[in-house]
């Protein structure tokens, strides 16, 4: 059942100030955009983090720590609200306080999918934005999701794409992202994964390999966060379960399952342990759900 949003919902033609300047360059952007919440900062650096619906929990991890890492670093996220790796990179980004902003294939006082309710009512509460081309009540269609691809790669300055199969929507917001002239990225992932075909074409045809999130600020000249430092962690009294996941680690690639048993930590709890602890850069993913000690 569609949820109908409580805020107001404001328009910006394209004539005027408030339009994005990243769309008004490009052929084929509409002359009128729908929004509930805010518009992106214009002169704030942008990226866009798209891939499956249907993605594995890899992917999940992978987007939710590019959305908080890119959140922390003052980067904007943007992506389509969609279930699977729009909605982990939106969520990470809730988490990193920068705001996040979704265009949607619907009118924006539609919640589609219902699945994303909550991310829905945050994002404007977060001071981002709920953002369509097509008029409130219009129902999502097939063909309006590949044509809102356009827009959301053209407020990105940078496209990730995260996994994607060999025919995926998400390789139709990159082809976007290159012929506006933008900078594509793809998540590696295994050899032998479906999920991960699309990526692997990206980085064949030339995409550029996002093995951190780290690489991406570079395209904005942004200097990483100091590292933290593991002791000053304890210090505070954060790190005992920390302290526990990086004590199973060495240089030697280490697997989710093996580091699961030696802590007796769930998956769940096992996996953002690793998030944090890569975010702080003492553990570097090394292939899928492989990791090594860095410090």
């Amino acid at each position: 059942m569609e949820e109908k949003p409580k805020m107001i919902i404001n328009s910006a033609e394209k004539s005027s100030n408030i339009y994005p300047k990243r769309l008004r360059s490009l052929s084929s952007m509409p002359d009128m955009l729908y929004y509930i919440g805010r518009l992106p900062d214009d002169d704030r650096p942008t990226a866009a983090i798209v891939g499956a619906r249907m993605c594995s929990p890899y992917g999940r991890i992978q987007a939710f720590q590019y959305g908080k890492f890119l959140s922390e670093n003052g980067v904007q996220v943007i992506s389509g609200m969609a279930a699977g790796i729009d909605a982990e990179g939106h969520k990470g980004a809730l988490e990193g306080g920068t705001p996040t902003f979704a265009v949607l294939g619907n009118g924006v006082d539609i919640c589609y999918p219902s699945s994303s309710r909550g991310i829905y009512r945050r994002i404007p509460e977060k001071n981002g934005g709920i953002i369509s081309e097509y008029q409130p009540g219009t129902p999502g269609m097939a063909y309006h999701f590949p044509a809102r691809n356009r827009i959301i790669s053209g407020l990105a300055d940078v496209v990730v794409v995260v996994e994607a199969k060999e025919k995926s929507g998400s390789l139709i917001t990159a082809a976007c992202a290159l012929e506006q002239g933008k900078t594509v990225y793809a998540v590696p992932g295994a050899v032998n994964d479906a999920l991960s075909r699309g990526c692997h074409k990206l980085i064949y045809d030339g995409a550029g390999i996002a093995y951190s999130p780290e690489v991406l600020l570079d395209e904005w000249g942004l200097s990483v966060k100091k590292k933290t430092i593991l002791k000053e962690k304890t210090k505070l009294g954060l790190a005992t379960d920390l302290d526990l996941v990086y004590s199973c680690l060495d240089l030697r690639p280490k697997n989710l399952d093996h580091i699961i048993r030696k802590t007796g930590f769930s998956p769940a709890k096992t996996a953002g342990i690793l998030a944090q602890l890569v975010l702080m850069g003492l553990v570097r993913e090394t292939g899928r759900q492989n990791y090594i000690k860095l410090e």
